[in-house]
């Protein structure tokens, strides 16, 4: 039995509105890259180039000889294999802080970034140089700094009580920006699990497991149209994003002030912070992020970094500094207090 010319006219004009239906989703799916899974970003390259270096891209020999160099948990050369991993450090020690961590506690990496088959010497790529422009850093409450190179290190700070505590020491947010935005590799817990949906990605950082759930738009003038008020200073940001040319854009403002203040990568209320991810390869994400603000730094600045498949998935961060170490501290500092009090009036 034959088919008739009507049957057949039909039956391409409804093949033919499929296609039309089906179109915007097969080029959406062409745009949104694969970021679903498990990944590391764990390297021993440091957001600046090190002095002495002035190549970006190195080979792999000076690869191995810049990391062996790089300082880990504060101690230049990183951390000596063959020592006592159970030595207890000196509580008067000007480096009682950096010796509290030890090999058994670090994981960090053991070389440095690779980045689409190159080895890169700092993260920061544009300026050339690899260094952060910083110009009016003062205009900001930024101490980040100080708390690792007084706090961290020796063991003294501001204990007037529990809103001066550093917020990684309140467990309230990671250190290091691992979750950024701006995300960074750690001294340990560079790892992530990416989630997306039709509406929304969500990352969650292994460190104190901050996650950041991120809308999705079909535009970038769209995304910025449903920006939260800035009365709303949230953890990481005010983030929206869209996806264009095979990538996830992400854009950040307005980060809470409290997680500024001790940020690697700080913007006032003017400035914006955008994030690129890509697909380069099966087991590589391309991982580029832009800071703009004129009131700290006299240029934008770009980095780069790879995120890694992660076989060995994400484990408990069990954070209890917030609950046992500031009781401790309070208590210490209340304590010298008194003695100081004491000796004043004798």
């Amino acid at each position: 039995m034959g088919i008739s010319v009507n049957t057949i006219t039909r039956l391409l004009a409804l093949f033919a509105c499929v296609n039309l239906t089906t179109l915007p989703v097969q080029a959406q799916d062409s745009m949104r890259p694969d970021l679903e899974g498990i990944w590391t970003n764990a390297s021993l390259t440091q957001l600046f180039r090190p002095s002495g270096v002035e190549k970006l891209i190195v080979t792999a020999e000076e690869a191995r000889a810049i990391a062996a160099n790089t300082p880990i948990a504060g101690l230049e050369g990183g951390l000596d294999e063959n020592s006592d991993t159970n030595e207890i450090p000196s509580a008067a020690g000007e480096d009682f802080g950096t010796r509290a961590y030890n090999n058994f506690w670090v994981d960090p990496g053991s070389n440095l970034a690779l980045v689409k088959g190159e080895y890169r010497s700092s993260l920061v790529v544009i300026p050339e140089n690899g260094q952060v422009p910083f110009a009016k850093l003062q205009k900001l409450d930024y101490k980040y700094r100080g708390f690792f190179a007084t706090r961290y290190a020796t063991g003294v700070g501001d204990a007037r009580g529990p809103e001066v505590i550093p917020n990684a020491e309140r467990c309230l947010v990671g250190f290091s920006n691992t979750a950024g935005p701006g995300m960074l590799p750690a001294l340990y817990n560079s790892t992530y699990q990416f989630v997306q949906t039709e509406d929304y990605v969500m990352i969650l950082a292994e460190m104190v497991h901050d996650a950041r759930i991120i809308p999705i738009y079909d535009s970038a003038a769209e995304a910025r149209a449903n920006r939260r008020p800035l009365v709303l200073e949230q953890w990481f940001g005010d983030s929206v994003g869209w996806y264009e040319e095979d990538m996830l854009v992400v854009e950040t403002v307005n980060i809470n002030p409290l997680q500024l203040g001790e940020s690697i990568v700080p913007i006032t209320k003017q400035g914006t912070i955008i994030e690129r991810f890509s697909r380069y390869s099966e087991d590589e994400i391309f991982y580029q992020f832009t800071v703009e603000d004129s009131n700290i730094y006299s240029d934008a600045w770009t980095a780069e970094l790879s995120f890694y498949p992660s076989d060995a998935g994400l484990f408990e961060y069990a954070c209890h500094e917030g609950n046992y170490s500031m009781p401790g501290i309070l208590a210490g500092a209340r304590r010298l207090e008194k003695e100081e009090a004491a000796r004043e009036s004798n």
